[in-house]
């Protein structure tokens, strides 16, 4: 956003009229970010949100990939984290819309697909990687106590769980549903 010279030549507008312009200046589906950002990267974000919510409920943060209604109710809150978050992002007090005013004409497109396409492909990134957590990277960990290949398998196989790990100060490969390679 701020490497947009249009959105730092907004910073000197009237700062409440270009927010308010912004905001209803989303319109329809699409805001003219390229299929990279707006289906894999915002997906990304949401899983990374959606996984920092997971670790921070303390009633839901050990839910195994299953049926159970535990793991399914931690999930969908992690989905309505993710939304809340990306509307802040892209449309709250400290976002896109106020503080670069995307969705003004003169500035950049602004769409539905953010709002949408975060917390929902995020949930299904979340799955995916619980999923291979669950049927691929403990198969290994149970076949092997090579470190390395644990770690790899862990991080490669969970990049949205990894780098929320690290955004909480905890190694990459740290799980909250078992202990790990390297970690008490």
């Amino acid at each position: 956003m701020m490497t947009e010279p249009g959105s730092r030549r907004e910073l000197r507008g009237p700062f409440l009229k270009d927010y308010v312009t912004s905001i209803k200046g989303v319109r329809g589906w699409g805001d003219g970010d390229p299929f990279l950002v707006n289906y894999i990267g915002h997906p990304f974000q949401g899983a990374v949100a959606g996984y920092i919510q997971v670790q921070n409920d303390p009633g839901y943060r050990r839910a195994r990939f299953g049926r159970s209604q535990l793991y399914w109710r931690s999930r969908l809150r992690a989905m309505a984290f993710s939304a809340l978050y990306s509307t802040q992002f892209e449309l709250g007090p400290v976002s896109e819309a106020s503080l670069g005013n995307l969705g003004k004409e003169d500035v950049g497109g602004a769409g539905a697909v953010d709002l949408v396409v975060t917390p929902v492909g995020g949930f299904g990134m979340m799955l995916a990687e619980d999923a291979l957590d669950q049927f691929v990277v403990r198969p290994i960990e149970e076949w092997t106590t090579n470190r390395v290949i644990r770690v790899l398998v862990r991080g490669f196989l969970n990049p949205n769980r990894s780098f929320a790990n690290v955004l909480r100060f905890k190694r990459p490969w740290h799980r909250d549903t078992r202990s790990g390679v390297g970690e008490p």
